[in-house]
């Protein structure tokens, strides 16, 4: 089945009927997609009441597709939702949900729109307008940021039936990856795989997990983190899962690096400042240090097979190919 085009008339009136619960005579205008993102739709627009206009983000299952997974938006309105109540962790603010009527009439909600720029600083291809300064100050607040999500109690009943992350199941994901490419985008990872299953640690207490916990999902003005965005993949489970994910990127010695002397403290300050926030030790790092380089090789070997089927634009897939290998290395070293 072809999958139905999504008319901007359509997403601005049901997204203005949605919001008529909550705001006196709401008008919704100037709907336009986003480019990018393929699990959801994200629309940019403006609401209108009384004499205030302001900008929102409409996010919107892909209509013709359960919605289910990581294109189930309401699912990531109600993480946001709950977040809000959370005055440490900064999110877009809910407006309003509409369920829909799936799989024709897809579900969506509205968001506020949080203004800033989304700079991984080490990966990123050009420079930001931000003084380093104001990139060690937005480092240190996601690692204190990450530490107060991962202190929301899991108990509310918004979480009520989320599976949680088994991290034997976490390898086997990345196994399974690694086992539809090519034998050249796999070396060595057949033995980082049998180390990391030889050596699961014990799980903590499950934490809210963002799962790409990086400042490149969060809009910054300054050294101020004013949003964290893309909740699709969230999740319960390790804490460590999302810790070693953002320490990757922001490692120097990553490979897929792009730009030195950008004034990142380093992966050991910043755990440091999650274990002071989060007030409780951090045990076995290495293998979650490790599963996150296999993961990211597992990924890039994903991207480039299927840049070998479909060739799409701005994909770097020759330093990809030279980084993956490296990736494997390190991993294997750190699980060694």
């Amino acid at each position: 089945m072809s999958a139905r085009v999504l008319d901007p008339a359509e997403i601005a009136s049901r997204a203005q009927a949605a919001l008529s619960g909550s705001f006196d005579a709401p008008s919704v205008t100037d709907v336009e997609q986003f480019v990018g993102g393929s699990s959801s739709l994200t629309y940019s627009a403006h609401l209108t009441t009384g004499d205030e206009r302001r900008r929102i983000v409409v996010k919107v299952a892909p209509p013709g597709l359960e919605p289910v997974r990581n294109r189930d938006v309401l699912r990531q309105a109600r993480i946001l939702q709950l977040l809000g109540d959370v005055p440490e962790v900064a999110v877009p603010e809910v407006l309003a949900t509409d369920p829909g009527e799936p799989v024709d009439v897809p579900p969506l909600f509205v968001m506020s729109f949080v203004p800033g720029e989304s700079y991984e600083p080490q990966l990123a291809p050009a420079r930001s307008t931000a003084t380093k300064r104001e990139i060690e100050a937005r480092a240190y607040a996601a690692a204190r940021m990450g530490a107060a999500l991962h202190a929301v109690p899991t108990v509310d009943p918004r979480l009520e039936g989320e599976r949680l992350t088994d991290l034997e199941a976490e390898v086997g994901r990345w196994t399974r990856a690694f086992g539809s490419v090519d034998d050249d985008l796999r070396p060595g990872a057949d033995g980082v795989q049998a180390k990391l299953l030889a050596s699961i640690p014990a799980s903590g207490a499950p934490s809210v997990l963002h799962g790409d916990w990086r400042l490149g999902n969060m809009q910054c003005n300054g050294s101020a983190i004013d949003g964290v965005i893309d909740w699709e993949i969230w999740s319960l489970g390790d804490p460590r899962l999302d810790l070693a994910w953002f320490l990757l990127l922001i490692d120097p010695a990553h490979p897929n690096k792009t730009q030195d002397d950008t004034g990142l403290p380093t992966p050991e300050e910043l755990t440091a400042a999650y274990g002071e926030a989060s007030g409780r030790p951090i045990a076995d790092l290495d293998w979650f240090a490790a599963l996150v380089r296999y993961k990211q090789a597992a990924a890039s070997a994903l991207i480039i097979k299927n840049n070998r089927k479909i060739q799409q634009p701005g994909v770097d897939i020759d330093r990809m190919f030279v980084a993956l290998p490296k990736l494997l290395a390190w991993a294997d070293d750190l699980l060694s």
